[in-house]
C-alpha cells in the first residue's frame, strides 16, 4: 500500500507542474486542481477511493470542454486522480503532462521540453518505486514504448 500511495502523490507532483497550463485558460474551473487534491488526500488516508475517482472523472470532463494543452493537462489530474483506483494510472499522469508541455511549446522546443519533464519526473521518482516505474516504461506493459 505504501508504494501506492507514493505512486499517487508522484502522479499528483507531475499533474501539478502542467495545472498552470489549464488555469491560464480556465480560471474558474477548478476540477483539474481538485483531483489533484483528491489524488495527495487519498495518498494521506484522508478519502477514500470512489472519493478520488469522482475528482478524476470531473477533470476528464473538464478535459473535454477544452483544447491542447490545457486538455492534456486536465487529463494529467484525472489519470493522477485515478491512480488510487488502479497504481498504473501514475504513468498516465506522467504521459500527458509531458504532453501537455510539448503541446504548450514553441515548435523548435518541444522535443527538447518535453525530454526535460520526463527527465524531472525520473529524476522526482520516490526511491521506493523508481524499479517499478522504469520497469513498467521499458516492457511497455501500460504504454507500449512510450517516450516524450
Amino acid at each position: 500500500m505504501l508504494k501506492h500511495r507514493l505512486l499517487a502523490e508522484w502522479a499528483a507532483d507531475c499533474a501539478e507542474r502542467v495545472l498552470p497550463l489549464f488555469a491560464r485558460e480556465h480560471l474558474d474551473d477548478d476540477r483539474p486542481s481538485r483531483a489533484i487534491e483528491a489524488t495527495r488526500a487519498w495518498a494521506r488516508g484522508e478519502i477514500r477511493v470512489g472519493a478520488a475517482r469522482d475528482a478524476a472523472l470531473a477533470a476528464h470532463a473538464a478535459a473535454r470542454e477544452t483544447s491542447d494543452p490545457a486538455r492534456a493537462a486536465a487529463r494529467a489530474a484525472g489519470q493522477a486522480a485515478s491512480t488510487p483506483h488502479m497504481a498504473d494510472h501514475s504513468l498516465g499522469a506522467m504521459m500527458y503532462a509531458v504532453k501537455a508541455v510539448r503541446l504548450a511549446s514553441d515548435a523548435s522546443d518541444s522535443q527538447p521540453a518535453a525530454q526535460r519533464e520526463y527527465e524531472w519526473q525520473l529524476q522526482h521518482l520516490p526511491t521506493q518505486v523508481r524499479d517499478l516505474v522504469l520497469s513498467a516504461l521499458e516492457e511497455g506493459s501500460v504504454l507500449g514504448r512510450w517516450r516524450p
